[in-house]
Parts: structure tokens; sequence; C-alpha cells
């Protein structure tokens, strides 16, 4: 099992839910976050210039066997081509338990 994190434009969470639910991956962990890449995330604000830009992480994990189809669903829905479309790391997950039956493994996704 593979955890993956994607940090998207805000404005893209629709349409990578949505992708993400087509491809058999409806569940996710959704937060609001801020930073910035390589570019400092300068740009103009009302008050000044803000630093750390507004961005979606989402957190989901899935089977070995659908990493790629899920990498492709965010990536075809997330991007846009420009600077700032985000990232995406991939992490080994060990072991998954559903808290409410027991269950492990791929079988408690």
């Amino acid at each position: 099992m593979k955890k993956i994190e994607a940090i998207i434009r805000r404005e893209r969470l629709g349409t990578v839910r949505r992708a993400l639910a087509s491809v058999g991956y409806p569940g996710l962990t959704v937060y609001e976050v801020r930073g910035h890449g390589q570019q400092k995330g300068r740009i103009w604000a009302d008050d000044g210039i803000l630093e750390f830009l507004p961005k979606m992480k989402l957190d989901t994990v899935v089977r070995d066997a659908d990493v790629e189809k899920v990498l492709n669903s965010i990536i075809g829905a997330g991007r846009t081509g420009n600077i700032g479309d985000g990232k995406i790391f991939i992490s080994s997950i060990e072991e998954v338990i559903r808290l409410r039956t027991g269950e492990r493994g791929d079988g408690a996704l």
C-alpha cells in the first residue's frame, strides 16, 4: 500500500476529488495549508506581499496496483501547466486497520 499526499491549487480540489472518485478512490482527507516552493510564493495581496500561498493537501492510501491510476487522475485533474500547480509525495504504508471491524490490510481501505 502507498500513501499519496498531493498539494494542489485550491480551485482544483473539486476536479481532483471527482477524478479520484471516478477511479474508485472517493475516500480522502483534505487540509487547508499554506506554503511555497522554489519561487518563494511572493504575490501581491491587499495588505502587502503574501509569502505563503494557500493550497489544499489531499491524503489517500491506495493499493500498490492502483498507484499509477490514482497518480494519473490527480495529475490530469490538478495540472494547469502554470507555476504553483503543486507536488505529489508517495510513501509506503506498512499496515491499515479499520477501527470499526478490526479488519487489516487492503480490505481495510
